[in-house]
């Protein structure tokens, strides 16, 4: 008796609701994430295809072009869903190029990305900022900026790291220090050595809340189960700073982020330490504007920042915010409504967006 190959399962496609959507749109965004095949015809097509529109009670997804074949339809002459199309030779282009920028001990200028992507310096300008999030060169400056900080913790001096690194000028550096480091180089090199963070913690609703600020305001809001794993990791991230005790304006500071946990709201208005990359600030900026019992999408905060393709980007800004809360990142959903991944636990994520829902 012959015995049959199987056939690896279909795997997850997107709701067959977005999919549909997706098709009367014709969205060329959704190209590559499934393919639509209809029964009358037996072909298959990318989800911008321009064919005429087929009745739904005719149409089946597919989540790849393999599995539309395995079940018997064929390629769609007019859209041709098995060639690669531009958005992913982009994407690949674009990732050779930040994989050169990351190995290159020298700076690159516009044209030679340009060149190794295959694409006009401008095209390639819109393309690189569209799927990053970033312009190219903000890119680079973050890629040398990474080089920095490993440097200073291996250098003896300053000038030397940020030399090393592919700075031509340590003033250029220096102009964007805070904004990258959150503190001087000397400070950064030194562990944060010097810089005065006040702490407490207590507990809350949601277990224990650890709050921590600089003299420019707070610099995060931790929730945990554990004090001690709280503050490992803030000692991370200022593993020889000055942690002080509280004095009644921190109290004060402390009491109104401990509200916002409670009642998350009518989030207070804290001042805060924000630090991170250039598009990590851009995109808890954007959490900030999302209003108490709404949530937003990935997808949606992407494309308020006009980088519609940069989804993954945002999710990782969420994932990296370190103050909970007052950066409302538990308030970012997947497009299905899923809660997806929060850093301080899908429980919290829920029960925070539970108490922002307006009583009925």
């Amino acid at each position: 008796m012959k015995q049959e190959l199987a056939v690896p399962p279909n795997p997850p496609v997107p709701d067959a609701l977005d999919c549909w959507n997706a098709v009367l749109r014709k969205d060329r965004a959704a190209n590559g994430s499934f393919v639509y095949a209809v029964r009358t015809t037996g072909v298959y097509c990318r989800p911008s295809c321009g064919a005429r529109r087929p009745k739904r009670e005719n149409v089946v997804f597919f989540a790849t072009a393999e599995h539309a074949q395995r079940a018997g339809f064929r390629a769609c002459m007019r859209c041709n869903p098995d060639a690669m199309d531009s958005g992913t030779s982009h994407a690949l282009a674009v990732e050779r190029v930040c994989r050169l920028l990351e190995a290159s001990d020298q700076p690159m200028s516009l044209e030679h990305m340009a060149l190794e992507a295959n694409l006009s310096p401008h095209h390639f300008h819109r393309v690189f900022k569209a799927i990053t999030g970033v312009t190219p060169k903000a890119y680079a400056v973050r890629v040398r900026s990474q080089r920095v900080q490993i440097a200073l913790n291996r250098a003896e001096r300053v000038t030397g790291a940020i030399h090393d690194a592919g700075f031509n000028s340590s003033s250029r550096f220096y102009e964007r220090a805070h904004e990258t480091l959150g503190m001087t180089p000397s400070q950064y090199r030194k562990g944060a050595e010097g810089l005065p963070i006040r702490t407490a913690h207590a507990q809350c609703s949601l277990g224990v809340i650890l709050v921590a600020a600089t003299a420019t305001g707070i610099c995060a809001i931790l929730l945990g189960d554990d004090v001690q794993a709280l503050l490992q990791d803030l000692r991370a991230r200022f593993p020889r700073a000055q942690l002080q005790g509280t004095d009644p304006a921190f109290e004060h500071l402390v009491s109104r982020a401990i509200e916002a946990i409670e009642d998350p709201g009518t989030t207070p208005e804290l001042p805060l330490d924000i630090r991170g990359t250039a598009f990590q600030q851009r995109v808890w900026e954007a959490l900030r504007h999302i209003p108490p019992g709404t949530t937003a999408t990935y997808t949606e905060i992407a494309e308020r920042l006009g980088t519609p393709r940069a989804v993954r980007a945002v999710a990782a800004a969420c994932a990296a915010n370190p103050i909970a809360v007052a950066v409302p990142c538990h308030r970012v959903v997947r497009r299905d409504g899923d809660l997806a991944g929060y850093r301080w636990g899908l429980e919290r994520k829920r029960e925070l967006l539970k108490r922002e829902k307006p009583d009925p």
